[in-house]
């Protein structure tokens, strides 16, 4: 399917405004960057929601001091006092840039959706605090909100995890050491445009390195300022598809986009954990882009995107769907849109 018209207009200003650039100098003009795509594209605060409100989680500093991370908590529309379900939300943006900020209406959107709390973590970014301290940052989180769930007003047996880009990296990573040390359980992971081979050479990779919003440049100059050189890019805490054994993993619902060039992988890694017996669900989104389901103002597929995400999630967690649309059953196995 040719590209959405709504996307390749996005694309056609980006390039006419001179944004379509894939290298960049420093952290700060990436970050930068995004804020303003987020506040054209989303604003923050605009949907309304049950509730929001930030929670300071500590953490330990490199030089053994602590710190805090703010853990964001987003109530549903309808009845937001009771205990719910809960989503454990990590942000794209290559470990470097991304915010609760520029993801705020895609958690808002997602809370009112699927009937959950979304928490959404503000994890630490490199360069100043390089890998592994984002996915530190991860699985601190998950084991604080498990251990406050009533704090947090969630069923800690109904909590997954979610993230887009590298943010779905995280969550995948998460879900790994959850299965394999002394963390708590996975209800489910959700994955939306997941970045899970940073050493991929796919086809979509090659194919879609220019012109597609997320230039293969661009996440190389992300890992040369979150990936140290001590620390091989094949590791599975960076690189989830490589990993042998997928077997235990949490079920999974994974969305890609067709001209995203980590399409390939979130595929691949659909069928990896098909294959070890994962209950998994996924869907590829035609016609769209990386971070399409962010700019619902400039791409209106987004809007629709989230509503199939809320049926899944809810379908997952026993929740009864909207009244406003009819539930279909999710199956366990791989399809494509």
């Amino acid at each position: 399917m040719p590209l959405d018209r709504h996307t390749r207009r996005f694309l056609e200003m980006l390039a006419a405004a001179g944004e379509a650039r894939g290298r960049y100098d420093d952290a700060q003009e990436r970050r930068a960057a995004l804020i303003n795509l987020a506040v054209l594209v989303d604003p923050p605060g605009t949907v309304e929601i049950g509730g929001a409100r930030d929670h300071l989680m500590a953490v330990q500093e490199p030089d053994g001091g602590t710190g805090h991370i703010t853990l964001r908590i987003y109530s549903p529309m309808g009845e937001p006092s009771r205990l719910l379900p809960g989503i454990l939300f990590f942000h794209g943006g290559g470990w470097v840039a991304g915010s609760l900020e520029t993801h705020d209406g895609l958690c808002r959107r997602l809370s009112n959706e699927t009937g959950c709390r979304v928490i959404a973590v503000d994890y630490r970014l490199a360069p100043e605090h390089p890998f592994p301290v984002g996915l530190t940052d991860a699985v601190a989180a998950l084991r604080h909100v498990c251990g406050n769930s009533k704090l947090f007003g969630i069923d800690p047996a109904r909590l997954g995890v979610a993230g887009d880009s590298a943010g779905g990296a995280l969550a995948a990573a998460l879900c790994r050491i959850a299965c394999d040390a002394d963390v708590p359980g996975i209800a489910f992971q959700l994955l939306i445009c997941p970045i899970l081979d940073v050493l991929g050479q796919s086809g979509a990779r090659r194919e879609l390195a220019e012109g597609y919003f997320l230039d293969g440049e661009t996440l190389r100059r992300d890992l040369e300022l979150y990936v140290p050189p001590s620390v091989e890019l094949s590791d599975v805490r960076l690189s989830p598809l490589r990993a042998e054994e997928f077997a235990g993993l949490p079920p999974a619902f994974i969305h890609t986009a067709q001209y995203d060039p980590f399409s390939d992988e979130g595929e691949e890694y659909a069928q990896r954990l098909g294959g070890f017996g994962v209950a998994v669900h996924g869907r590829a989104h035609p016609g769209m882009i990386h971070y399409f389901y962010c700019m619902p103002r400039m791409i209106p597929y987004a809007s629709e995107f989230i509503q199939i995400v809320g049926r899944e999630i809810r379908y997952a967690v026993r929740l009864p769907p909207l009244e406003r649309r009819n539930h279909r059953r999710i199956r366990p196995v791989l399809i494509r849109a």
